[in-house]
């Protein structure tokens, strides 16, 4: 009866770790590097050529997506495309992050935000090239950090009044 038991147990036991013991790790599907890619796949992704072979598979499959689009879009907007492209292979790890950052954060935005960032960016648009210009250099030259708070010293604050208190002199009397 205990052999039955034990048996009973043991079957038991296999049986939860069964689906942990199978369990497959899948490796992340590999992407095509730069000189797998076919020609009109590499004229359409040309921006990226110098960082191809450095960039996560999942990053290579989304261009891959937009270059199979790129042949149905107009001149007009493959033009477009190809100067995005550019503009994003000339940017920073950090300031990609900061792009894919806001793009999330206003993805999430109420729609009437969401409004709001398109007039703003639509009154941008029409504005000379000298202003834009203008506007281009004068937020080069913000810095990029806020400065630090004052640090706080360990002594207790003052009370905002103390510098205006008096003292009463005492009473002499002669």
């Amino acid at each position: 009866m205990a052999r039955k038991r034990l048996g009973l147990v043991l079957a038991v036991a296999l049986w939860l770790v069964a689906p942990i013991s199978n369990a497959v790790i899948v490796p992340p599907l590999s992407q095509p590097s730069w000189s797998e890619l076919n020609a009109e796949q590499k004229r359409t992704l040309a921006p990226l050529a110098g960082e191809w072979d450095k960039m996560e598979g999942f990053r290579r499959k989304k261009w891959l997506g937009i270059a199979q689009r790129y042949q149905t879009l107009s001149p007009d907007e493959q033009t477009r495309m190809q100067r995005r492209m550019t503009t994003w292979a000339k940017l920073t790890p950090d300031e990609r992050r900061r792009a894919r950052d806001q793009y999330k954060s206003l993805q999430k935005a109420p729609p009437e935000k969401k409004e709001a960032v398109k007039l703003k960016w639509q009154e941008y648009k029409d504005l000379p090239e000298g202003e834009k210009d203008r506007l281009k250099a004068q937020t080069t030259k913000r810095p990029t950090q806020r400065p630090a708070p004052p640090k706080v010293s360990g002594s207790p604050a003052k009370p905002p009044d103390a510098d205006r208190r008096t003292v009463a002199a005492p009473a002499t009397t002669h």
